[in-house]
């Protein structure tokens, strides 16, 4: 199952994330693409973490929000924020999908040339992002500009997105980001 919304820019509402869950336990058909466009990035970017194969990616992440659905009442608001709990719910699916038989099968009989495919695409992840280091130089920025670095660049948020989960001003995030990215720059010259 695929979902997939019609709906404009302009029509979206922005919510705090009280009002988001309220709305999504009241089930909401517009909080819920809301959630939809605006986390599907960073939970799809943690699925393919686990799982490289982006077809079978997709498919948990539809499955995941298929479960964010059904699932929406047993989130406990005192116990962490909702996307603590989406992500936790993610990462467990996607471990789950490694375990399931037919993936395993499916990963020991792939034809060659996506064999080849994949380790072209493991091999320039090598090549990137932790084979230069830059998550450890990530780590020893200040705090304020390791978080959003870390949700920008390694979780795939947006610039709003980030403002939303930080409860900091568009303006603000900028900045951090801009003065983060000279920071790194700095340390790789």
């Amino acid at each position: 199952m695929i979902f997939t919304f019609q709906f404009s820019r302009l029509e979206q509402k922005p919510y705090t994330e009280t009002e988001l869950v309220t709305a999504l336990k009241s089930r909401d058909n517009d909080a819920y693409k809301h959630l939809y466009l605006h986390y599907r990035g960073a939970l799809y970017n943690n699925i393919l973490q686990l799982l490289p194969d982006r077809e079978i990616a997709a498919d948990v992440l539809q499955e995941v929000f298929l479960q964010i659905w059904k699932q929406i009442d047993k989130y406990d608001e005192t116990k962490g924020r909702l996307f603590t709990w989406m992500l936790k719910l993610t990462r467990n699916m996607a471990i789950n999908q490694t375990r399931v038989k037919n993936f395993k099968v499916h990963s020991k009989n792939e034809d060659i040339s996506n064999y080849v495919s994949i380790i072209e695409e493991r091999n320039n992840q090598h090549t990137g992002i932790n084979h230069i280091g830059l998550r450890q130089q990530v780590h020893k920025l200040r705090p304020e500009y390791k978080d959003v670095i870390e949700l920008s660049y390694f979780q795939g948020f947006k610039q709003e997105e980030i403002a939303e989960a930080l409860k900091l001003p568009l303006g603000t995030v900028k900045t951090r980001l801009r003065n983060a990215v000279i920071e790194l720059r700095k340390e790789f010259k």
